[in-house]
């Protein structure tokens, strides 16, 4: 009897409708790695047990869409929240809502549950950062610093810190107990999406847009290392159990990370798109992701992942590669010191707002609990989740592979191919299209040969042909560095993919960015934002994004100084740049009013545009 094939080391484990409307987010249980819960445009929040179809529970209450979610360290409690700014908090063991909290005045970005008392963090478009008791259903502590959204909030593993990530490009880390800020990290060039703490050693990791990740050391406060610049922004980071390496979902990929020194020790390709949120169970990374309606999740075999630590002859000949000396069993920095219990934490240090911040009366409260709902929809998988008669189901479940691993597929192929063995098969209909009738092909020229695959693809080799030409013309006079006539050159040529590339090399390097480039870019942007392309929309998005800041202040500025005594030529071309910059932006106000009104973070993302424009009114 021949011996199983081997099995994929990644694999597509499930793919499912989860809304009525589009999936806005999602969110994996990191203790057991077999629960998600999603949020969508419906305003509800569904919880599914992952490789399951269906929906377990339904959480409704909220009347704007779920912008975020996370789950509480055990998984019996989750929290939301919403566009209009509310969270609400549900136990899932009791199947009801907890708490409704009112108090950010945007769109809630970021949670996060406190990993022994009953405390949750926010982090919302207003730029501020709160920390709620769920007890007293109030504010305990509002943290201000961040001039732009805040995109995530951890608490660290003790619990005595919490780290805020922004789209002011900085990670900003605050001492609960002292209410203070500790310090700042400034040297992302992007907004920073996601930071996690290092399960046990005072390290941080950031991932940002500028599509890296830093690491940075909590002792000393400086970074410790950064990782190679990845293909697309950093979304999706998480440590693995041992602390070994850190793990990135990037778009179609898995990169395996080490920091003392940067290096990346493995990358597998997995079709997931651009991952929402990684989880481990059992030895296996499970990721999830989501596309208008459909969430998809996908399994990775950490068994056949090269990490640091896993092969310990590898790992030391990587440090003879980078000149190292090898330490054995060296711990680099100190660990967390967890508190044996939730109450041996100094909460009584922390210093409290009014009651009535972020407060809902009463009767509002129970208003609000009444319209909140959990709709159980499939009465055994929750009693075996969550009102489990032992231990909790939620549990990883003590076997090597909770997830099935399918076939390679050159292992089905070879089964395929050993049922047809004998000669006379060869003559069937479906074999005989399998073989070749002629070598045609193999006898022509390598022109000729171009020339037969080109074929009917002819409209589209003209497209990439006069595409090349414009980057190179582009390419020519960017060479000169002269920016400015690069920039006119483009604008010239008519072709919007031309100007995407260009945006996006500026939109890396901001000091590129002069006002002598805002004339000309503004118009290409408000034919960016009305293209049917998300690639296009998110290059003028950003573009934008950075002059409001960069020239908002200035070009206010000159519009109301009045104008100086004698001449000066100088400050008369500004004022005019500026006055044709003003009248541009002005006639992209219908397309962010049309637009801020959409749901999950593109809806944001122009509101957001809308505040920066706020500075002209």
């Amino acid at each position: 009897m021949a011996a199983s094939g081997p099995t994929k080391i990644t694999w597509k484990l499930q793919e499912f409708v989860a809304h009525a409307g589009n999936v806005t987010c999602l969110v994996l249980g990191k203790n057991s790695g077999r629960l998600l819960a999603t949020g969508g445009e419906d305003c509800r929040v569904n919880l599914w047990s992952v490789s399951k179809p269906n929906c377990i529970m339904s959480l409704t209450g909220h009347n704007t869409p779920v912008e975020c979610i996370q789950f509480k360290d055990s998984e019996e409690l989750v929290v939301a929240g919403s566009q209009s700014g509310s969270l609400r908090i549900w136990d899932l063991e009791a199947a009801k809502i907890l708490r409704t909290l009112s108090g950010h005045k945007a769109n809630i970005c970021s949670l996060d549950f406190h990993p022994f008392g009953e405390f949750v963090a926010s982090g919302s478009m207003d730029t501020n950062v709160k920390l709620w008791d769920i007890r007293r259903k109030g504010c305990v502590m509002t943290y201000k610093g961040h001039t732009n959204a805040v995109r995530c909030l951890r608490f660290s593993p003790d619990g005595r810190w919490i780290a805020a990530a922004g789209d002011d490009s900085t990670v900003k880390l605050w001492d609960l107990s002292a209410a203070k800020i500790l310090t700042e990290f400034t040297d992302h060039t992007g907004p920073v999406n996601i930071v996690e703490f290092h399960p046990n050693e005072y390290l941080l990791a950031s991932g940002s847009s500028d599509r890296t990740i830093k690491f940075w050391d909590l002792e000393k406060f400086k970074m410790v290392s950064c990782t190679e610049v990845e293909s697309t922004p950093v979304r999706c980071i998480l440590f693995n159990p041992d602390g070994c390496c850190l793990y990135s979902g990037s778009q179609d990929s898995l990169h395996v990370y080490g920091w003392e020194p940067p290096r990346c020790f493995d990358v597998l390709p997995v079709n997931w798109g651009r991952a929402a949120d990684l989880a481990i169970c059992s030895n296996q990374l499970i990721g999830a992701s989501f596309s208008q309606v459909t969430v998809s999740t996908f399994v990775v075999d950490l068994n056949r992942v090269k990490k640091t630590g896993s092969i310990v002859q590898g790992v030391v000949e990587d440090e003879k590669l980078y000149n190292l000396p090898v330490t054995k069993g060296a711990v680099l920095r100190r660990n967390y010191e967890r508190p044996l219990t939730a109450c041996s934490r100094p909460q009584s240090k922390v210093k409290e707002e009014p009651e009535s911040e972020g407060r809902i009366p009463s009767g509002e409260e129970d208003k609000d609990d009444k319209e909140s709902t959990a709709e159980i929809r499939n009465p055994e998988e929750y009693k075996e989740i969550f009102q489990p008669q032992n231990a909790i189901a939620r549990t990883p479940p003590r076997r090597t592979d909770p997830f099935p691993a399918p076939p390679e597929d050159d292992t089905v192929a070879v089964k395929e191919a050993e049922k047809v063995t004998a000669p006379t098969e060869m003559h069937s209909p479906v074999v005989k299209r399998m073989q070749p009738q002629n070598n045609k092909l193999a006898d022509l020229s390598d022109e000729d040969a171009v020339s037969q695959i080109r074929k009917g693809h002819d409209t589209m080799c003209v497209v990439l042909t006069s595409r090349f030409k414009n980057l190179d013309t582009v390419r020519a006079v960017w060479t000169t560095g002269d920016v400015k006539t690069s920039i006119d050159s483009a604008v010239t040529m008519n072709d919007l993919a031309v100007i995407v590339d260009i945006l996006n090399i500026i939109n890396l390097k901001p000091a590129l960015w002069k006002l002598d480039l805002c004339p000309s870019i503004i118009p290409q942007i408000d034919k960016l934002l009305q293209s049917k392309y998300e690639s296009y929309v998110q290059t003028g998005y950003t573009s934008l994004k950075l002059i409001l800041q960069r020239f908002g202040p200035l070009m206010a500025d000159n519009l109301v100084t009045p104008p100086s005594i004698g001449v000066d030529i100088t400050r008369e071309e500004r004022h005019q740049k500026c006055k044709l910059c003003y009248k541009q932006l002005k006639n992209l106000l219908p397309i962010l009013q049309s637009k801020a009104g959409l749901p999950g973070r593109q809806g944001s993302a122009f509101r957001e545009l809308q505040l920066l424009m706020a500075a002209f009114e």
